[in-house]
């Protein structure tokens, strides 16, 4: 039985780690030939091996996605290498410092955003000038739960990912009559490096995170990297403009 993805080109940012690293593995189990980009080399490769290991067919880019020459770079090397580019997960993103709104920094904001928001309109750019050569194709973005809702303490980040919801909803409306789909996902408390280390810094913040999750527990990488290979398969042919909540009902209450 064929996989949801299979024969397919796809590209994964921040596929190093976390939710990256395991929808890059679930792509791979659904049939699909994965580009795995990241900043971490030794993170990417690894991930790489996983799905080579595994008898899956991947290759290793390293790509800052806040600069568009690192970018336009990146889709040139999905179609070097295999001729085109049919579903893309922008998923590179970071967490940043802790503060209040009137305690942000300048610095702190401007690379959040640089990485968050920028870095995923510079990758739906370049994909999309892609996908229209050759006829369409599926993108999805990592937003987040706090794009949907006010995040304490977390004023850039949620700015952010605000920002990718929007940006997605827009994506869809644009390209849809060019066969291009554009969806985001809207994970909640994910049991990931950069939950962890803002839990490292006080283990009463890890219960305090998971009391905001219904289902009483953080949420699983892998448990992302469902939804989105769901999303980028043409069994969600008719989806596009959606910012999914992945959240264990965090959003619902």
């Amino acid at each position: 039985m064929a996989g949801l993805l299979q024969g397919k080109v796809s590209l994964v940012t921040g596929g190093a780690s976390g939710i990256g690293r395991a929808a890059a593995l679930a792509f791979a189990r659904e049939g699909a030939r994965v580009l795995v980009a990241d900043m971490v080399e030794d993170g990417g490769k690894e991930t790489v091996k996983l799905i080579k290991d595994a008898g899956g067919d991947a290759t290793f880019t390293k790509c800052d996605v806040s600069r568009g020459s690192d970018v336009e770079a990146l889709i040139a090397i999905a179609v070097k290498t295999w001729g085109r580019l049919d579903c893309a997960f922008n998923n590179a993103g970071i967490g940043g410092k802790i503060a209040r709104v009137a305690d942000e920094t300048e610095e702190n904001f401007d690379r959040i955003i640089a990485v968050n928001l920028r870095g995923v309109w510079l990758c739906m750019k370049y994909e999309i000038l892609q996908m229209m050569k050759q006829g369409g194709g599926a993108i999805v973005n990592t937003a987040s739960a706090a794009g949907l809702v006010g995040s304490h303490g977390m004023p850039a980040y949620t700015a952010s990912k605000h920002g990718v919801v929007g940006l997605t909803k827009t994506g869809a409306l644009e390209y849809a009559r060019a066969n291009i789909r554009i969806n985001c996902v809207c994970p909640g408390v994910i049991d990931t490096a950069m939950v962890q280390s803002f839990v490292s810094t006080n283990p009463r913040i890890r219960e305090r995170l998971v009391a905001v999750e219904p289902v009483s527990r953080m949420g699983k990488p892998a448990e992302i990297a469902e939804a989105v290979a769901w999303l980028l398969s043409d069994a969600a042919s008719f989806v596009t403009g959606c910012a999914m909540p992945v959240d264990g009902g965090m959003t619902a209450q």
